[in-house]
C-alpha cells in the first residue's frame, strides 16, 4: 500500500538528471492550449512509427488476429490512427499528472455516472474494470475525481518513476497497491472501496485460462477476476475514457454493473469477461494498446503467433 510518494536526495544524484529534464519538458509541453497538444500528439505518433518497426508489427499482428475479415487498407489505416494515439499517450499522461483538476473537468466529460451510484448504492466494494487503451492515465484521474479509490500498479522499476508516477496518481486516488497483492485487493473490496483492475493483458501462463478473445480462439486469460469477485463479493463495473476527435475532448463512459458473470466455472468466467472487454474495446478500437503482444502465451504444444 502506497498512501504518498516518499522523496529521497538519491533522486537527486546525476544518474536521474535527464529523467528530470524529460519530466520538465513534458510538464512545459502540457501547459500548452489542448488543440494544440492534440495536434504535437497526433504528429509524435506519426513519426514515432519509423522507429518502433517491431511494435507497428505487433499491432498488425494483432489485428489480423483478432479482425481476419478488416480489409488490409483498413487495417493499415487502423495502424496509423494506433499510434497517433500511442503520441497522444504520452501527453495524456503529463496531463493525468500535471494538469489541475479544473482544467481536466473543462475538456472532459462523463457519461453514466449514475451507473456508478447504483453499484454503490448497497455498500459493496466495486471492481472497476480499466483496460489497456492508450488514455488510460488520464481515465483514472477523470474517474477519481469524482469517486476516489484505490488504484492498482505495477511499481516502476527506476524510482525517480515511481516517485513521479505515485504522486501523479495520487492525485485521484486514496492509495496505490500492488497489482500482485491479491489478498489486499479482496480487503478494498470487503471494506466498500473502489478498485481498479485491467484483466485484459496477457499475464503468462500461471493463473491464467485459454478462452476466446475476438478471432482468437485461445487467448490467455487471467482468472484474477474471478477470484476477486468471488472473494470480494464486489459489483463489477466497466469504463471506458475515450479521446473525442478534432481536438473536442475526452468522454468517459461508465458502464452499468455486469449482471451475470458466472463465478462457479473459470473457463465459463473468463469467456464472459472477455467478451465484455472486446465490447468496450470496439467503443475506441485505435485508442486500444494493440502494440502490447497479447497472445505471447501459447497453450502447450502449440507455435507461437509472434
Amino acid at each position: 500500500m502506497r498512501l504518498s510518494p516518499t522523496f529521497e536526495r538519491s533522486l537527486l544524484r546525476p544518474r536521474y538528471w535527464l529523467l528530470w529534464i524529460g519530466l520538465g519538458i513534458l510538464y512545459l509541453l502540457v501547459l500548452l492550449p489542448y488543440p494544440l497538444i492534440y495536434r504535437l500528439g497526433h504528429g509524435l505518433g506519426r513519426i514515432a512509427m519509423h522507429f518502433m518497426r517491431r511494435r507497428v508489427n505487433i499491432a498488425r499482428r494483432n489485428l489480423s488476429l483478432c479482425f481476419p475479415e478488416m480489409p488490409a487498407a483498413e487495417r493499415e489505416a487502423l495502424i496509423v490512427k494506433n499510434f497517433e494515439s500511442v503520441g497522444m499517450g504520452l501527453f495524456e499522461v503529463g496531463m493525468a499528472w500535471f494538469w489541475p483538476d479544473w482544467r481536466i473537468a473543462r475538456w472532459c466529460r462523463v457519461r453514466g455516472m449514475e451507473n456508478m451510484q447504483q453499484a454503490r448504492s448497497d455498500g459493496k466494494g466495486v471492481l472497476l474494470i480499466g483496460l489497456h487503451f492508450l488514455t488510460l492515465e488520464l481515465g483514472a484521474r477523470i474517474f477519481g475525481m469524482q469517486n476516489p479509490g484505490v488504484g492498482v500498479h505495477r511499481p516502476h522499476n527506476n524510482k525517480l518513476m515511481e516517485y513521479v508516477q505515485t504522486w501523479g496518481r495520487l492525485r485521484s486516488n486514496k492509495y496505490m497497491i500492488d497489482r500482485k497483492d491479491l489478498k489486499g485487493m479482496i480487503r478494498c473490496l470487503k471494506q466498500g472501496e473502489i478498485v481498479w483492475y485491467a484483466p485484459d493483458h496477457d499475464y503468462g501462463a500461471k493463473s491464467s485460462v485459454f478462452v476466446p478473445f475476438f478471432a482468437v480462439k485461445q487467448a490467455a486469460t487471467t482468472t484474477g477476476t474471478l477470484l476477486l469477485a468471488r472473494a470480494g463479493r464486489p459489483e463489477i463495473v466497466p469504463f471506458v475514457p475515450r479521446r473525442l476527435p478534432h481536438a473536442k475532448g475526452y468522454e468517459l463512459i461508465v458502464q452499468p454493473p455486469l449482471d451475470g458473470m458466472p463465478l462457479d466455472n473459470e473457463i465459463a468466467a473468463a469467456t464472459y469477461l472477455n467478451k465484455v472487454v472486446e465490447d468496450q474495446v470496439l467503443l475506441a478500437p485505435d485508442q486500444y494498446m494493440w502494440l502490447h503482444r497479447r497472445f505471447k502465451t501459447r497453450p502447450p504444444g502449440e507455435a507461437p503467433l509472434y
